[in-house]
């Protein structure tokens, strides 16, 4: 069998808009709505206005290394924002916009990338899991966790973010697998932005599509055009109430990553400057825009006090965070264990006596 994949046809990319913010498709109408859209605009802004300053403190020695959500704002956004309170989030490492949606604050992340154990201590989203770098590792922990839902008879579901390139460890099959299996409510969404790291997609599969790996674990695979936040947060909403119904659900939400894969990372040594400059017509906050401008929802009056606002919130944020006290060296121990196992109780107490 080759790439083709025979009696196999992939599914639709589900759309709304274009690349210009023109409308493909009829909006449905619960989205089609002023305040919802804005909504979803000023969250986008708002994810991405922090990203420029998380780089900027990167690059100012002020934070660890840093990985930019640059261009996949939709997908975090229309994810989080199509998710229930009580849903549990399973984020990768660009789900900053989810996070902020569902309450983690800046100062968190910004902690987190710090190396701060404080930042994973969410004061808002309790039962959300921190960013999982280990590729793939956080699709296993989903299925524990939609497993407990299912236990306990609670209307529940576990959403799990992972890149392209975590499709191909072995991790995320024996996980849709279970979930497969089990009936767990569990949906998987996959940001395809086509490189994993330095690697393009085209080179980590045979399979013409993502989504069709749900195939073999007899579960629905869907998708989506990522740099559509109307179409992303539409498809989730839906994969999200079958989940809840015992199908679990894998989403390829098709985007782009703009910018390097990390702060330690220079993606000019791999990727034409023509490929990412094409992409850049294709960005998901100036389609929205477009649409909203073109329903005359919106102006640029509107553009200028929403960039105050966020540049402002963001900058506080940065502020408090640099002004916060630095964590005891003890939180290597404390954050990771709940009883510190003997074997190591005696190097915490011999770091404690030499830092106090």
């Amino acid at each position: 069998m080759t790439g083709d994949c025979q009696g196999y046809s992939p599914p639709p990319v589900i759309a709304y808009l274009d690349k210009a913010g023109a409308v493909l498709d009829s909006i449905p109408a619960e989205l089609d709505d002023r305040d919802v859209l804005i909504g979803l605009y000023r969250a986008m802004v708002l994810t991405r206005t922090f990203d420029q300053k998380a780089v900027s403190l990167q690059r100012t020695g002020r934070l660890g290394t840093y990985a930019s959500s640059l261009g996949q704002e939709a997908v975090s956004v229309g994810l989080g924002a199509a998710m229930q309170a009580s849903d549990v989030l399973l984020p990768a490492f660009r789900d900053h916009g989810a996070m902020l949606w569902r309450g983690v604050t800046m100062v968190e992340i910004l902690q987190y990338w710090s190396g701060d154990e404080r930042g994973s201590d969410f004061k808002g989203p309790r039962e959300d899991f921190p960013v999982a770098i280990p590729v793939a590792s956080q699709t296993t922990h989903a299925v524990g966790v939609a497993m407990a839902f299912q236990l306990r008879g609670e209307a529940r579901a576990a959403v799990c973010v992972l890149g392209d390139g975590a499709t191909s460890k072995g991790d995320f099959y024996e996980a849709i697998n279970a979930c497969g299996v089990w009936k767990l409510p569990a949906v998987f969404v996959i940001n395809n932005n086509q490189w994993a790291i330095s690697e393009p997609v085209s080179m980590q599969t045979a399979a013409p599509t993502l989504a069709q790996k749900a195939v073999a674990a007899g579960i629905d695979g869907i998708r989506v055009d990522g740099n559509d936040v109307i179409a992303v947060r539409h498809v989730m909403e839906r994969a999200l109430e079958q989940a809840r119904q015992g199908r679990p659900q894998v989403i390829e939400a098709l985007t782009y990553r703009l910018g390097d894969h990390t702060t330690a990372d220079d993606a000019r040594r791999y990727r034409d400057d023509a490929e990412v400059s094409t992409r850049w017509q294709e960005e998901p906050v100036l389609r929205l825009r477009h649409y909203l401008v073109g329903r005359q929802w919106w102006a640029k009056t509107d553009e200028e006090a929403l960039i105050r606002e966020v540049r402002a919130q963001v900058d506080e944020a940065a502020e408090a965070y640099l002004a916060l006290p630095p964590q005891p060296a003890t939180d290597m121990f404390d954050y990771l264990y709940a009883a510190l196992p003997p074997s190591l109780a005696g190097q915490r107490a011999l770091l404690e006596d030499a830092h106090g």
